[in-house]
């Protein structure tokens, strides 16, 4: 008996008796594991939960980075047309600067002439009438005009 307890308590023989031990509870977990095996694991669930954390939690600073890069290319052609238009006044003041180009722009605009001279302004008298509302329009009040224009606008269709 001696002999028999001695083996019991020998390293090697803990050590098989653990392995067979060990060995039945992994096979029984992946028998049950084949039963009721899915096909999403925790690894998997906890991996899709963290990616839709970082989704949301990204968006709204992408957008917002989105959004001000198209703002910024705006501003910037905003600017270039600035930059444009004053070199644009630019010209135009050192042309206004040239007393020849004054005196032309104030005798064109302005219809002055110099002292000697006779200046002669010619009327279209076809666009005087274009112009000119018709004589018995002028006197009645608003609305009847405005039916009026109705009434022809019908007409004319």
């Amino acid at each position: 008996m001696a002999v028999k307890d001695r083996d019991r308590f020998s390293t090697a023989t803990r050590i098989r008796v653990l392995g067979e031990q060990t060995a039945a509870r992994v096979y029984r977990s992946q028998a049950k594991r084949q039963v009721r095996r899915s096909r999403l694991t925790g690894r998997a669930a906890l991996l899709a939960l963290v990616l839709c954390s970082l989704i949301v939690a990204l968006a709204y600073p992408i957008r917002q980075y989105v959004s001000q890069r198209a703002q910024i290319a705006e501003l910037e052609q905003d600017r270039e047309e600035a930059r444009a238009r004053v070199e644009e006044l630019r010209d135009l003041k050192a042309r206004w600067q040239d007393d020849a180009y004054a005196e032309q722009q104030i005798r064109e605009r302005l219809h002055y002439v110099m002292p000697g001279e006779t200046g002669f302004v010619v009327i279209d008298p076809a666009a005087v009438k274009q112009t000119r509302a018709p004589q018995g329009t002028a006197g009645r009040a608003w609305y009847a005009n405005l039916w009026d224009g109705v009434d022809k606008a019908d007409a004319d269709r």
